[in-house]
């Protein structure tokens, strides 16, 4: 479920964490009161500093969507599967809106762009995947 960040992408590893959370409870895959890893366990599976991990912890339970206690760990707290899938929509959609502009911006077609999404989806890519080359050719 927690896969290592990409290095690679332009979004910060803590911010790959949150989403990585949020999503995972967005979909289901993580359910209120179900425990997350402890902060360094989730480290070690990342490959990051255990202080990347802490700070996205902080701001997803800012956000509400998990709860830590100490001794107890942390846990997806209660309503964080509506919020999360709200979010986790909206976000989406505006990212996509925003990268359906500027690829017809660049001068892709609908065409172009149907393919490069069919793609895309058949690839199946996992989250922060890197983009496979053959997407290139299309």
């Amino acid at each position: 479920m927690f896969s290592a960040i990409n290095a690679y992408s332009t979004l910060p590893a803590y911010t790959q964490i949150e989403n990585h959370v949020q999503f995972a409870i967005a979909s289901g895959q993580l359910k209120e009161g179900d425990r997350l890893p402890a902060i360094r366990e989730m480290a070690e599976r990342m490959s990051v500093n255990p202080n990347t991990v802490a700070k996205a912890f902080r701001t997803l339970e800012i956000r509400g969507y998990i709860v830590s206690r100490r001794g107890l760990g942390t846990v997806v707290n209660d309503g964080a599967y509506e919020a999360c899938r709200a979010e986790s929509r909206k976000n989406v959609i505006g990212r996509l809106y925003e990268v359906v502009g500027e690829a017809k911006a660049a001068g892709f077609n609908q065409k172009e762009l149907k393919q490069v999404l069919r793609a895309c989806l058949e690839d199946g890519g996992g989250l922060y995947a890197q983009m496979p080359d053959n997407l290139l050719k299309i």
